[in-house]
């Protein structure tokens, strides 16, 4: 059986690509990944590629976009940082999603981002544990 997971977040730019990118690296074929977001900037924080490039993890392909909806709908797992599982999910897809209370990567200091992306790739990993 195959698990899908969306990561969701304001911009697509950040959190979410970091979520992304982190999942991709450990998942199995069996996981697909995606993330999306509420406003979609016009391209993903360099600092967010710098920090991920750290780890070995390559996201400077990714663009951000549109949360997918089709995609959503069939979605195992959905989660939300810094937008509201209500704000970011229609009503049906509630009971799937979760909301990780990570602050808002705007002008934080590298030490501060390189916290932020740390607790993304233990909370990514402890994801995929569970599914």
């Amino acid at each position: 059986m195959v698990e899908r997971v969306l990561f969701i977040c304001v911009g697509n730019s950040f959190r979410s690509q970091m979520a992304e990118g982190f999942a991709r690296h450990y998942a199995t074929p069996r996981v697909l990944v995606r993330s999306g977001g509420m406003k979609p900037a016009s391209e993903v924080s360099p600092a967010a590629i710098r920090l991920m490039w750290e780890r070995g993890i390559d996201i400077s392909r990714h663009t951000p976009k549109a949360v997918d909806m089709a995609f959503a709908s069939q979605a195992d797992r959905i989660v939300t940082m810094g937008c509201s599982p209500e704000d970011a999910c229609p009503a049906d897809l509630l009971d799937r999603a979760e909301e990780w209370s990570l602050p808002d990567p705007g002008g934080m200091g590298e030490a501060e981002a390189r916290e932020l992306r740390d607790a993304i790739d233990h909370r990514t990993q402890a994801l995929l544990d569970e599914l």
